[in-house]
């Protein structure tokens, strides 16, 4: 399958039956992003286990399929993650839509590397990471 055509289906499928959406009532850190240009918000809920990794995380999202679909793979992708991994794949994404080469290991999240042709798309793709990092990095502050 192209990369376009990748694209197009893990976007569509995921922001048209989300596994990860929804409140989640144990969340212990809570987090949110917006982006004011096009209208995306995404909070995000989540819970972390005794050595820091994702234990749990759902996300609402309202806005565009891209960034839909990003915070649902976001969400699979990281559960059972530590903040080092998490930050590791963020990167990894950015590249990938910067430049349109994802690095081997992304999985699904490589849909999202033709965006590098969009400029204007990439912050749909990245505010649900950006919200994650934000939410983590409060966290370790506390």
């Amino acid at each position: 399958m192209a990369q376009d055509d990748l694209y197009r289906t893990v976007v569509l499928e995921r922001a048209k039956a989300p596994r990860h959406a929804g409140p989640l009532p144990t969340a212990t850190l809570n987090g949110q992003g917006s982006n004011p240009l096009c209208g995306d918000r995404v909070q995000l809920h989540a819970v972390l286990d005794g050595q820091g990794r994702i234990e749990a995380i759902r996300h609402e999202t309202r806005g565009c399929a891209i960034c839909a679909a990003s915070a649902d793979l976001m969400a699979g992708r990281v559960t059972g993650q530590n903040r080092t991994r998490v930050n590791r794949l963020h990167a990894e994404l950015v590249e990938a839509v910067e430049t349109g080469t994802a690095p081997e290991g992304l999985g699904e999240l490589a849909a999202f590397a033709p965006l590098h042709q969009h400029r204007s798309r990439r912050r749909c793709a990245l505010l649900p990471w950006s919200a994650l990092i934000d939410m983590l990095n409060d966290d370790k502050d506390r």
